[in-house]
């Protein structure tokens, strides 16, 4: 037996209705997924196309990058004031490091901040007894040599950034695509 059911417009509807609009709703989600078929194989022959051209272009980019970098690392006194240009849309110049603590003992740097902060200790170490980089960052130098950690890469470091960073992550996206694509 067929059930049947009067909807809001006053219609009666019954499972032979539903049956046929669910049918229409499949055909139509079925051709919309083949058109996003078709556009996802599209594209991967586009990247194929030019995957060659574009590890080429990121091979030469990298060589010129380096090129720039030894001569801008060989001439800080061009960057003394201002400390960077913007030539062609690249920012270059020197800024300052954002440094980055070190050390050899983890165990050793949470003895001795226990040691050091007493109750407060755990503020500066993560849960898995691994000295926290990220708040003993915070502390002054001294804190930092009392716990057996060394300050590195503060001093100046070059500066190569295209102002444009949309191309870099377009570029790293369609790498990533490529290189997927090609292995499998």
């Amino acid at each position: 037996m067929i059930s049947t059911h009067e909807n809001a417009g006053g219609h009666a509807t019954n499972l032979t209705d539903i049956e046929l609009l669910t049918k229409t709703f499949a055909d139509e989600h079925g051709q919309l997924a083949g058109i996003v078929g078709d556009m996802d194989a599209e594209f991967d022959k586009i990247k194929r196309k030019y995957l060659g051209a574009l590890r080429a272009a990121v091979g030469r980019t990298a060589k010129a990058k380096l090129t720039l970098h030894t001569a801008i690392a060989g001439s800080p006194e061009l960057f003394e004031k201002p400390r960077t240009q913007i030539f062609h849309g690249v920012k270059v110049g020197f800024q300052k490091g954002k440094g980055g603590i070190e050390f050899e003992d983890g165990d050793k740097v949470v003895a001795l901040i226990r040691k050091t902060f007493g109750d407060d200790a755990i503020a500066y170490i993560r849960t898995t007894e691994a000295p926290d980089k990220k708040m003993l960052a915070d502390l002054p130098v001294n804190d930092l040599k009392k716990l057996g950690c060394t300050v590195a890469d503060t001093g100046d470091v070059v500066v190569i950034k295209p102002t444009d960073s949309e191309i870099e992550k377009v570029v790293a996206v369609l790498l990533k695509d490529a290189v997927e694509t090609e292995t499998a």
